[in-house]
Formats: structure tokens, sequence, C-alpha cells
């Protein structure tokens, strides 16, 4: 009997004003990095510390298995939730006004505010986050 376990992302990125008012929404796939499968796996034996930190950047080069860090880093925020639905684990960041701005194509879970292992990395088309923008990311973690 075989059994094949799969990690899958998506994550809905929703731009927003100074006055709370939504700019654009996203929704984007990602890749779990090797880094990220190893993560679990740790996890499973309790010996690896949680994702508690999500990173934007401006990095222009395709996500690959092998990556551990972002291209470029413009700002890294601990995660304001996370929640855990059967099988689906859900990341939740808000980069407020004055984090992380500049032109925002890709981003990653990390289980440190520096450095640390890499869950997830996903890049996208560009994001214009202003100095007064929040930016707010919710991330699903699926295991299938």
């Amino acid at each position: 009997m075989e059994d094949l376990i799969k990690v899958t992302g998506d994550l809905e990125v929703t731009l927003s004003d100074e006055f709370g008012n939504v700019k654009e929404t996203f929704n984007f796939k990602n890749l779990v990095v090797t880094t990220g499968k190893n993560h679990i796996a740790a996890r499973l034996g309790s010996s690896a510390t949680a994702i508690s930190h999500m990173a934007i950047g401006s990095g222009t080069v395709d996500p690959a298995a092998s990556d551990t860090t972002l291209g470029t880093e413009l700002g890294r925020v601990a995660l304001t939730s996370t929640t855990v639905n059967t099988n689906v684990v859900t990341y939740v960041a808000t980069f407020g006004a004055g984090v992380g701005t500049g032109a925002v194509t890709e981003a990653g879970l990390f289980n440190a505010a520096s450095a640390g292992t890499m869950l997830c990395r996903t890049k996208f088309s560009v994001i214009n986050k202003s100095a007064s923008d929040t930016l707010t990311i919710s991330w699903n973690v699926t295991i299938n």
C-alpha cells in the first residue's frame, strides 16, 4: 500500500490605504521548499521551532525547492494569528504603515524574527506598497 502526502499552499494578499479602504486583493500559490518539508517532519517529532514570522520582499527570481531566504527582504513581522482546521494551517500577518514599503514581489514564512527556517516562498506580480499602506497576508498551508 502506498500513501502519498502532498503539501501545498496558497495565500490571499490585501492592500489597504491609510484609512483601511481595500485598494486591491490578490490570490497566489506558493512553493513549499525543502527546508519547509524538513521542518514539518521535525515538528512531528516536536524538535523544531514553530512558524512565527512572515516576510515580504522585492526579489524577482522564481522560487526553488532549495531556497532558504527571500531574494531581497523588505520587512518581516510576527504572525498575528495561526489557526489549524483539519489539514489546513492558516498563518496571518499584517505589514503596517512604513513596514515593507516598496515594490513587493515575494513573501515567505519563517520560524524566527531574523534568519531561521523558511517553510514556504512565493513570487508574484508587483504590489506597490506605499509608506502609508497596510498589507495583510492570509497564508494557507494544506497537507493532503
